[in-house]
């Protein structure tokens, strides 16, 4: 046990910390918010487990990735705006990085059989990727059975009524805040959690610390912000639609990723049919099992499992040979880092303009109650999610075609090895990846 809190880092302490997760931070959300929980609250005690949680619940009603939002949050708690930014932006450049460079080799030698064969096997541990998103999640959201009946709720709305998320999310949230009146304890937000968390020891930010100068709440500090990002935003797209026009590829691909950046709400899993029905239906800018190998190649790179917008972005940049034949690799570099940029930028206005308010608020239940109710929906969306990308798995060529019971088997032991035995992702990714091309070679 600790009795005295550690020295607050430095800038460049927390530098060094932001690139080394920006490498290492694989596991979708959940993963990656349960390393920073490791190392933040537990490891090197920089922020109290209640405040790292009451961020965490605004981060989860936002729209965007919420383990982004959660970096540039607790970056710009420690050290201003320049902490927020390095934070949330080391939390996606490397992802970008080698993202390109995989959609590249992808695009260049994807039909290579050997290439074809360790995809056939990561699509099913993608599958069981997400199931286990929901078990874990649901593991530390569901604690009581009015949370229970939120998600439930949330899986029949989304999967049977086909309601649009955003609806969800408003509901659940009206539901928690009723909640939060009628039976608080059932909506207090971490719940166990907060009690186990005493035991780490005083915190550089801890529960009781006043908060800093910088993050208190100023209106005319929110509306700046806004200008600025709104002003960042128009820049870019006026730059596009100069050069391009509107009903060029690259204006509307900001534009939609703009539109997929605001409306969806609870992290990639919940963001990834909507970019499937624009990107793959609506504009066509790649195919379906593109987009599922898109998937498994943001499964397999650190950084949020949003960032498979790149490989998008790169995909149809490509295919649509934006700048000539020649320059194919060239127009998906640019697309994806054009895409990239219109995705995130609204995380960022969002943390820098709401942060200072949830600062005000934390251990006030009337807060913090709609944000449990809306996390317990999340679960039920992901469950839909998961059910989403198994029947592309194991019925290919749709209903009428054979089931998959090589993919089923993989997937199945995929599954358990995650939920059950907790092996890391990128572990059964790799394992299913030699797995599917061993498979693919003997048929």
């Amino acid at each position: 046990m600790h009795d005295r809190a550690p020295q607050p880092p430095t800038f460049w302490q927390a530098l060094l910390y932001w690139l080394r997760l920006g490498f290492l931070s694989f596991g979708g959300p959940a993963g990656q918010i349960a390393l920073m929980h490791e190392d933040l609250v537990e490891r090197k005690r920089w922020i109290s487990e209640g405040r790292f949680l009451h961020a965490l619940n605004y981060c989860m009603v936002l729209p965007g990735p919420e383990a982004q939002q959660l970096a540039t949050y607790i970056g710009w708690l420690m050290h201003r705006t320049w902490g927020g930014l390095v934070a949330g932006g080391l939390f996606v450049l490397p992802s970008l990085l080698i993202l390109i460079g995989l959609s590249w080799v992808y695009m260049a030698w994807g039909h290579v059989p050997v290439v074809a064969g360790a995809l056939y096997g990561i699509k099913p541990a993608v599958t069981a990727i997400v199931v286990s998103a929901a078990v874990r999640i649901g593991k530390r959201a569901l604690k009581n059975a009015w949370l229970w009946g939120i998600a439930s709720a949330a899986f029949v709305g989304i999967f049977a009524a086909q309601l649009p998320f955003p609806l969800i999310v408003l509901a659940a949230g009206v539901v928690g805040a009723i909640g939060g009146r009628v039976a608080p304890a059932a909506f207090a937000a971490g719940g166990s959690h907060g009690q186990a968390g005493a035991s780490h020891g005083p915190a550089c930010i801890d529960d009781h610390t006043p908060t800093p100068a910088h993050a208190r709440f100023s209106a005319a500090r929110l509306w700046r912000v806004l200008a600025f990002g709104l002003g960042m935003w128009a820049l870019a797209m006026g730059a596009l639609v100069a050069v391009w026009g509107w009903q060029g590829t690259l204006a509307q691909m900001g534009w939609f990723f703009t539109k997929a950046a605001l409306l969806t709400f609870g992290g990639a899993y919940a963001v990834l049919p909507y970019v499937y029905q624009g990107a793959v239906d609506h504009f066509q800018w790649l195919t379906a099992p593109q987009m599922m190998d898109g998937l498994a190649l943001g499964e397999t790179t650190p950084g949020p499992l949003i960032m498979v917008v790149a490989h998008v972005g790169f995909v149809g940049g490509w295919t649509q040979a934006l700048f000539g034949p020649e320059a194919q690799p060239w127009a998906g570099v640019v697309a994806a880092s054009v895409v990239t940029f219109f995705t995130f930028l609204p995380s960022f206005v969002f943390i820098f303009m709401g942060a200072p308010f949830i600062e005000s608020t934390h251990g006030q239940l009337k807060f913090t109650a709609p944000l449990s109710g809306i996390t317990a929906a999340v679960v039920g969306v992901i469950v839909n999610l998961a059910l989403f990308f198994a029947w592309h798995v194991l019925w290919p060529q749709g209903w009428a075609g054979p089931f998959d019971w090589p993919a089923a088997l993989m997937g199945l032991a995929a599954a358990v090895a995650l939920v059950r035995y907790e092996l890391s992702v990128i572990r059964v990714v790799l394992v299913s990846a030699v797995v599917g091309a061993a498979w693919q070679a003997l048929r």
